[in-house]
């Protein structure tokens, strides 16, 4: 890594291991079919099958992955902002449930839209640029006197008050071993279900990614001279910053969210394109563009309260342990699930 840093520089190594990462995630996302909105409306219509399955494997993948670092000093996260820094209980309740809402509306968290956008798909990239425009207008714009209130309802010190390991006093070797215990789950939910073996490993490939984006930034942090910030996959918040950097600067400033996005993109244009899978989706009678938008701007406000989308706060935040984290995807669920119910058996009949 040394020597990387002195031929290419802090900020290109940075870019570049947002890229790598980006690749890996992408085209693992777009093969496996990695979705939380598909897990929790699988759930919420009382089956557990493939969908909750490729979840299962890549969440307990990326737990396996970071802790199975810091068990051989490979990673350090107590520095990480979603450990280190002051978090907000009442942020990740509200933006969590907002967010499980505007995923079902939008048929797709921020990662997903993400992805399929790569695969031609039109309403996702609308939706993915109204998400992006009201994270940005909640993070610094007008919406962002609402986030800041409701954020400071309820805060949580940073340090071992926000360390869910702590709280509960269960070690790394613990978690890593219920983590286990867990992928073993879903691999032989995966196997009843029939899931190919491809998309098995496309999931836990996308766990890899989570844990791979923590190991490697912390390592250039570790090397450099510079202030390196330990990070892993999010989208709401590089997203914002990759866009508003487009619109307003003739350069970019190099971060690893700048390498990820496009990472993650053309990752999975590249698999869309191979497996044969690649086609001009718009919007129709069907999937009326009035509720994307809404569920849209849900994610976007929702992610910014949160502290996270449903990777950035679900696995991310979720493999170490901050406990904001595990309360956002919680109420992420529980959002998500109640908005799946009241959409399909309680509005449905209503309008047939």
């Amino acid at each position: 890594m040394e020597t990387l840093i002195d031929r290419f520089g802090d900020g290109t190594m940075l870019v570049a291991i947002g890229l790598v990462t980006g690749l890996i995630f992408g085209a693992a996302a777009q093969h496996s079919r990695f979705c939380l909105r598909a897990a929790t409306a699988e759930v919420a219509d009382g089956q557990f099958g493939s969908k909750l399955a490729i979840w299962l494997i890549a969440f307990s993948a990326a737990v396996l992955g970071v802790k199975s670092a810091i068990s051989v000093g490979w990673l350090d996260v107590s520095e990480a902002r979603q450990l280190a820094a002051t978090g907000s209980l009442s942020g990740a309740v509200i933006g969590g449930l907002m967010f499980g809402v505007g995923m079902i509306l939008a048929r797709g968290c921020a990662s997903r839209l993400l992805v399929l956008s790569a695969t031609g798909n039109l309403r996702a990239i609308v939706s993915g640029l109204v998400l992006t425009l009201v994270a940005q207008a909640s993070l610094r714009g007008i919406l962002s006197p609402a986030r800041e209130y409701l954020g400071a309802l309820s805060l949580v010190d940073g340090g071992a008050e926000r360390s869910l390991l702590h709280l509960t006093g269960i070690g790394h070797s613990t978690a890593a071993i219920a983590a286990a215990l867990v992928l073993a789950g879903g691999i032989w939910l995966a196997l009843r279900r029939v899931v190919p073996l491809t998309r098995s490993l496309s999931a836990a490939l996308v766990g890899f990614a989570v844990a791979l984006g923590w190991v490697l930034t912390y390592t250039l942090a570790q090397t450099s001279f510079e202030v390196v910030p330990i990070s892993s996959v999010t989208f709401t918040g590089p997203s914002t910053d990759t866009l508003m950097g487009l619109v307003n600067e003739p350069s970019l400033p190099a971060s690893f969210g700048v390498g990820l996005v496009p990472g993650v993109f053309l990752g999975a244009f590249v698999m869309a394109v191979l497996s044969g899978e690649f086609r001009i989706q718009r919007f129709g009678p069907d999937t009326p563009m009035e509720r994307y938008l809404i569920g849209a701007s849900l994610m976007g406000f929702g992610s910014m309260l949160a502290g996270g989308c449903a990777v950035g706060a679900g696995v991310s935040g979720g493999a170490i342990f901050a406990m904001t984290a595990w309360v956002a995807v919680f109420f992420m669920w529980i959002g998500a699930m109640a908005t799946h119910v009241l959409t399909t058996r309680v509005m449905a009949p209503q309008t047939a």
